[in-house]
């Protein structure tokens, strides 16, 4: 049952929306499967999700029901994959790791004030070298540094922020720089291929600039109403596990199982907490996380003649704890997915996929201080991928 590239691709790169909607800031799920293809291979690809994610307020901020906060957003991805001999392998990946998009509807002013509403947008870029090293057909060893860059621009309105409506916070890109390792173990025979990757974390400093509307309410706040400072943030280590074998001529069974540490993961610029503390009488974070994400994603390929492949997949993740922040207020999801793929020569292939996912319920809250349920939502994701071999 040794498999060909096709059957390679099928698994390898199979339903490129495979972790489009995941817990905390994760998006891009950190795959390194390009790196794994066997000779000498390039893909490219793009993510596209569209999410629905409807609340309602507490019945302290009225009960009222909020339109869906969650933006539509898109993500590219690359990489090249070089077999410089029988023994070494160079690698370079591009991805969008994480991020945020989420703009609040003007409702009832629970998260606008006047025509202005809540906003978050959160980018990263992640370029990753890699050097493999195979001292047998069976094993593959692989290291290499992780470049990174963060920026955000993050706004809060309403009524759910109290005296810190009006508060604003752009952080400038910044780069950072990080590193990971893994191995990989196949029998090509049986078409069996297990990958252990480990990504460190990567730590931010990066420069901010905070304002408020605390001095209009107050002069005596005014010392709290501008604010240039360094905010500290270091994106999570996580550990991807990628799993497969035969079972049946031209037929593959795959897991994808991940790891991300969110615990006790926080971003606290100085002025937010300085004004939070005056307002609540306890610092505030602009993001945090309380648990550690867990996700599994597992599905079938298979390949129907030499031109034609498809895959189906179910996935689970855990979120990130919950209550969760008011920017990205879900807590994992289940999801399943369809994917389809053709071959016009043996040497490239294209590649879409569609899935749907239920969002978890979560309760939203600023500080420590519940201000709305978001229950029964869902996004659907798509996505495009070409690959080649040279």
């Amino acid at each position: 049952m040794r498999l060909n590239h096709l059957s390679y691709a099928i698994l390898l790169t199979a339903l490129p929306t495979a972790s489009l909607f995941a817990a905390g800031l994760d998006r891009s799920g950190q795959s390194i499967s390009a790196f794994l293809q066997p000779g000498n291979y390039a893909e490219a690809g793009i993510s596209v999700l569209d999410p629905t994610v409807e609340g309602k307020a507490t019945h302290s901020l009225g009960g009222e029901d909020l339109s869906d906060m969650g933006d539509d957003y898109y993500f590219p991805s690359a990489a090249i994959k070089v077999q410089a001999s029988d023994k070494i392998s160079l690698g370079l990946l591009y991805d969008q790791p994480f991020g945020a998009d989420a703009t609040y509807g003007i409702d009832s002013g629970v998260f606008n004030q006047g025509s202005e509403s809540t906003n978050v947008k959160v980018r990263t870029n992640n370029l990753t070298a890699l050097i493999g090293y195979q001292p047998t057909e069976n094993w593959n060893f692989y290291a290499g540094p992780v470049w990174q860059t963060v920026k955000a621009d993050i706004q809060l309105r309403g009524e759910a922020y109290s005296l810190l409506s009006g508060y604003n916070i752009n952080v400038e890109e910044e780069d950072a720089y990080g590193w990971l390792a893994g191995f990989a173990y196949s029998i090509p025979e049986i078409a069996l291929k297990a990958a252990v990757t480990y990504r460190s974390e990567i730590k931010h400093k990066a420069k901010a600039v905070e304002t408020t509307t605390l001095a209009s309410l107050n002069p005596a706040y005014s010392f709290l109403s501008f604010k240039e400072s360094n905010v500290d943030a270091t994106t999570p280590q996580s550990v991807n596990v990628d799993l497969q074998t035969g079972i049946a001529a031209n037929t593959l069974v795959f897991a994808n199982l991940r790891w991300v540490h969110w615990d006790q993961f926080a971003v606290k610029p100085a002025l937010l907490a300085q004004a939070s503390t005056l307002a609540k009488g306890k610092a505030q974070n602009l993001i945090d996380y309380s648990d550690d994400q867990y996700s599994i994603t597992t599905g079938i390929s298979r390949k129907f003649n030499d031109k034609w492949a498809g895959t189906a997949a179910v996935g689970y993740d855990s979120g990130a704890g919950n209550p969760v922040t008011t920017l990205g207020p879900t807590e994992g999801y289940w999801s399943v997915g369809l994917g389809g793929q053709y071959s016009p020569a043996e040497n490239y292939f294209i590649q879409a996929g569609v899935k749907y996912f239920w969002l978890g319920d979560a309760t939203a809250q600023t500080g420590s201080t519940p201000v709305a349920e978001f229950e029964d939502n869902h996004a659907l994701g798509y996505g495009l991928k070409i690959g080649y071999r040279f």
